[in-house]
């Protein structure tokens, strides 16, 4: 059986893009046979932990959508379901966000309408349905005008004056100053992750300048590149540094730039619904993430990581992470089950010793954990669409695409994955003696986190081999590139300013339609004095007023220069000590940019903050301690 799998994948790995072939090229990093049979290995000792697992377990049946029914979904996710249905009329909102997206961004949206309308029409709904053209026409009438002054996205013609030195229109910027920042900055070389332009519109302009030339991945050598990231001035926005409101639209605009990356790229992208199934409502294992860290919440306060998981990593590191064949080499399976069983009954009362669990079976315990979650720490809605990343062409893209995909998950579970991938980067740390390098624990992991026992079994079986060395690349790019994987690009940040100042021009316009009314009846005399605005002598140009209530200092005005960064301001405020406040050190507080086009955002230290105060004139700026 174990050769027929190799010869299987062997065949397999011709097709694999990226050049992930099964060489035995000296390359460090080349996933050879010798490291495929780790990954085997490891199915074969979670079939058999399933063996010894008596219960049988309810499979999560993945439920067939019907036609147009998995678009509405998409269009309800991506806030955009009053564009169909009952609702369609009160489409305000829509056409302010539609107003602020990339020309492929669209082209997705577009798709996906026309899919519904079609369906609906089919079916004969009696809803009022729009036409497609009507949506985005109505939203050109609307608008005219962007905020940066140019005309809006949608029927640019490639003369436009707009377009960046990539060919990708450049409409996510807020200014001219940011246009011209953005043809000098383009990213000169190929491990440079350009942020400021999206994602689709440079597979795009890939697509039609190249003409597949671009699109090796590297030949036959798996080693994986330094991508990095180039400084932004206006500072990097990491998941966690945006208010919720925010948020919200991040998660929108990020689920409709990775469809459009996946349709311009020809890999098609289904978002699996899970139909609800009788989960456990209390324990560790089998546990839904949500309801675990309900759970742990009302022991300690403010958990973000179920205790449970953090404690199996805590126990694993404790030993040393220095041992041989570490999360490879299995506990005993007797011994595991019987350490779960007594978990389960004494965890919580906090009466579990500890100290007689082996690392080896502390190991086991955290990848049955993982496997035992009633769906997928990856969810069951992007599973596969975090599969299907080794089908993208090129590494950068699969690295873009496995960005959108992070920003997609539920906080619980993403914040879950970035514990667990941070312990097994520490893992590899200690290659020289652990012997597990990236390719290993990639390959020992990937099962645990892709093979899904809820996909009814049969199917993940049967595309077991196929899936084996993929799954086993994706893992090994999310470890390696985590840190990578936390930032919000900036063009998505810029696209929720862009919607925030649309929003509040159209807020401001009913505003003063009611103000007005309302100063008909008062005197002109009234009506003058209230004109004047207190606003501008409030604070000189090219001076920020920053508020700091915790500190001792609680204000000061910081006069703005080129080289004055986010850091250098909290480091001024914290060295006027004064005896009487707690003092606060300088990784506890950090600058906010807060209000004007964004909702709050937590600076980074290296942010120039004249370049911020350009992109943002009427923000407030606050130092204050970091929300859990």
């Amino acid at each position: 059986r174990r050769s027929g799998q190799y010869t299987m994948n062997h065949d397999h790995s011709k097709k694999i893009p990226d050049g992930a072939s099964f060489d035995r090229s000296g390359s460090q990093d080349s996933l050879d046979e010798l490291s495929m049979d780790d990954y085997w290995k490891e199915l074969e000792n979670i079939h058999e932990t399933r063996g010894n697992n008596h219960e049988e377990r309810v499979a999560l049946v993945v439920k067939e959508p019907d036609e147009g029914e998995l678009e509405e979904e998409w269009l309800k996710e991506a806030g955009l379901s009053n564009l169909f249905g009952e609702s369609s009329g009160d489409s305000l909102e829509s056409v302010v966000f539609l107003s602020t997206l990339t020309r492929t961004q669209k082209a997705a949206v577009e798709k996906r309408v026309e899919t519904v309308t079609q369906t609906m029409r089919k079916k004969n709904k009696q809803h009022q349905i729009p036409d497609v053209r009507d949506i985005f026409r109505l939203q050109n009438d609307s608008k005219g005008k962007v905020c940066d002054g140019s005309e809006p996205s949608t029927l640019r013609t490639s003369e436009n004056k707009n377009e960046t030195h990539d060919g990708t229109k450049g409409n996510f910027s807020l200014g001219a100053d940011e246009q011209k920042s953005l043809l000098e900055d383009i990213p000169s070389s190929d491990t440079d992750i350009n942020l400021e332009i999206s994602f689709a519109e440079q597979a795009a302009n890939l697509k039609e300048t190249s003409v597949g030339k671009m699109y090796k991945g590297g030949g036959g050598d798996t080693l994986l590149p330094n991508f990095r990231l180039p400084k932004d001035k206006t500072g990097t926005t990491k998941i966690g540094d945006l208010a919720p409101q925010d948020m919200k639209k991040v998660y929108s605009l990020a689920l409709i730039e990775l469809t459009a990356l996946y349709d311009i790229l020809g890999t098609e992208f289904k978002q699996q619904k899970a139909v609800k199934i009788k989960t456990k409502d209390s324990g560790l294992f089998g546990v839904p993430l949500s309801l675990l860290l309900e759970q742990d919440q009302k022991k300690v306060p403010g958990t973000k990581i179920p205790l449970i998981f953090q404690k199996l990593i805590a126990q694993i590191e404790e030993t040393t992470l220095e041992t041989e064949g570490l999360l490879r080499i299995p506990g005993v399976a007797t011994r595991v089950k019987s350490l779960c069983q007594e978990l389960e009954a004494k965890f919580y009362e906090g009466t579990f010793n500890w100290e007689n669990v082996k690392q080896h079976d502390a190991a086991s315990l955290l990848k049955l954990f993982i496997r035992e979650l009633p769906q997928p720490l990856l969810t069951v809605e992007y599973l596969k669409a975090f599969q299907d990343v080794q089908n993208l062409p090129t590494r950068k893209q699969q690295l873009q695409a496995l960005n959108l995909l992070v920003i997609l998950l539920p906080e619980a579970n993403r914040d879950t994955l970035k514990v667990l991938l941070e312990f097994l980067q520490r893992v590899i740390d200690h290659r020289d003696k652990n012997k597990m390098t990236l390719k290993n624990v990639a390959m020992v992991m990937a099962p645990n986190l892709f093979t899904f026992h809820g996909f009814g079994s049969k199917t993940i079986e049967q595309s077991e081999f196929v899936m084996a060395a993929g799954t086993a690349n994706v893992m090994r790019f999310m470890i390696q590139y985590q840190k990578l994987l936390w930032t919000i690009p900036k063009f998505i940040v810029n696209q929720v300013r862009k919607q925030n100042t649309e929003s509040q021009k159209k807020e401001k316009k009913d505003k003063a339609m009611k103000k007005l009314l309302k100063k008909m009846a008062y005197d002109r005399e009234k009506h003058e004095k209230q004109e004047k605005t207190p606003n501008d002598t409030d604070v000189p140009q090219g001076v920020i007023r920053v508020q700091a209530p915790h500190l001792s200092k609680v204000s000061m005005a910081i006069q703005l220069t080129e080289e004055l960064k986010a850091g250098d301001i909290v480091a001024r405020f914290l060295s006027q000590k004064s005896g009487n406040v707690q003092t606060l050190k300088k990784e506890e507080v950090f600058l906010y940019e807060i209000g004007g086009n964004i909702g709050e955002r937590c600076l980074d230290d290296d942010t120039y903050m004249k370049d911020l105060y350009q992109l943002n004139p009427n923000a407030e700026w606050v130092i204050k301690p970091k929300q859990s």
